[in-house]
């Protein structure tokens, strides 16, 4: 294997898990925000007001979006042992 295929294997895997992992941090980011404004308008400093929300937010992310997480995994692996045969030269 030379340097350039390690590089892109690399590159692709790290691509693959931003790409899964986008839609739950932008959920939870979201959630979070709006709920910090909540309790500093409110001044309400309860931390399961916090984090009740956050899960249940990315509980639901995950559930519609879990087919989509697995077939683009799916995919990936399709195409990694594709290539398998080229990176071991």
């Amino acid at each position: 294997m030379n340097i350039q295929t390690a590089i892109d294997l690399t590159h692709n895997a790290l691509t693959m898990a931003m790409i899964l992992t986008m839609p739950i941090l932008v959920v939870s980011l979201v959630i979070g925000v709006a709920v910090s404004l909540f309790q500093a308008v409110t001044q309400i400093n309860e931390t399961t007001l916090s984090f009740l929300p956050k899960v249940a937010g990315v509980v639901g992310v995950l559930l519609i979006l879990m087919p989509w997480m697995v077939r683009q995994l799916i995919d990936y692996t399709t195409d990694l042992f594709r290539r398998l045969p080229g990176v071991t030269q």
